[in-house]
């Protein structure tokens, strides 16, 4: 009888320390404080790079948009060596006239679609040079003002319109040159852009102008110009007219 006590109370003790350490584990697990998720590689890499981003005003400003017509200077052409003018925006393109690697003011009225290539004249031709070897002159459209190489002409009637450092001169065959004194310039308050309204006059009456970006041509040579010009004359002393034409401001 006392060998079959002592062999259930060895057979029960297993059980009573299983049933003694259960509870020892379980309020260590209910203590221990829920799990943290791990961030994701991805998200801690997108955070460094949000906190190495400069804030939108930080950013440099962007380069305003390029207006057309302006002027530029060949650069990085061999004084020896001059710049060729294709006839299409392509470096196999038959050539048809050259600028001196020194030719300043050169006149840009349009790029083609890839922006390498821009058209310009060349005597009485218009061709396509390189881009890269083109240097964007500065300040050639001010504000309220005119550059002093714009010139503009018209065909049946003739005529011209030129500004100068003293106003506006304007022509007709077989008329007398008139010197205009320049009363307004307007553009459209926008850096570069080259939209331009002028008052000019003189005892005779007024010469009011629109000038605009366009492709004009004066139906009289191969020349191409970027801008259209529109021509009011008003006065007490002749009809009134408008003329219309195109306008350069090569050098």
């Amino acid at each position: 009888m006392l060998r079959i006590l002592m062999t259930g109370l060895a057979l029960s003790m297993p059980l009573a320390a299983i049933a003694q350490k259960a509870p020892t584990e379980a309020p260590a697990d209910a203590a221990a404080p829920a799990p943290q998720p791990d961030k994701p590689a991805e998200a801690a890499s997108t955070d460094a790079a949000a906190a190495a981003t400069p804030a939108p005003e930080a950013k440099a400003q962007e380069k305003p948009p390029e207006f057309l017509p302006n002027l530029y200077d060949v650069t990085v052409v061999e004084t020896w060596d001059t710049l060729n003018v294709r006839e299409t925006p392509d470096g196999q393109a038959k050539v048809i006239a050259t600028l001196p690697a020194t030719a300043k003011g050169v006149e840009l009225i349009a790029r083609d679609a890839t922006g390498k290539w821009g058209k310009v004249n060349a005597g009485e031709q218009t061709g396509w040079v390189a881009m890269r070897f083109l240097k964007p002159e500065q300040g050639v459209w001010q504000a309220a003002s005119l550059p002093q190489s714009l010139h503009c002409s018209g065909t049946e009637p003739f005529w011209s319109l030129k500004a100068s450092k003293s106003g506006i001169t304007f022509s007709e065959p077989d008329q007398a040159e008139r010197q205009l004194e320049l009363r307004k310039v307007m553009d459209r308050g926008i850096e570069g852009e080259p939209t331009r309204g002028l008052i000019a006059g003189d005892d005779k009456g007024r010469v009011t102008a629109f000038v605009r970006p366009a492709q004009c041509s004066d139906g009289m040579s191969d020349r191409a110009f970027g801008l259209a010009v529109s021509v009011i004359l008003d006065g007490a002393e002749m009809p009134s007219r408008m003329l219309t034409g195109c306008c350069s401001i090569a050098r």
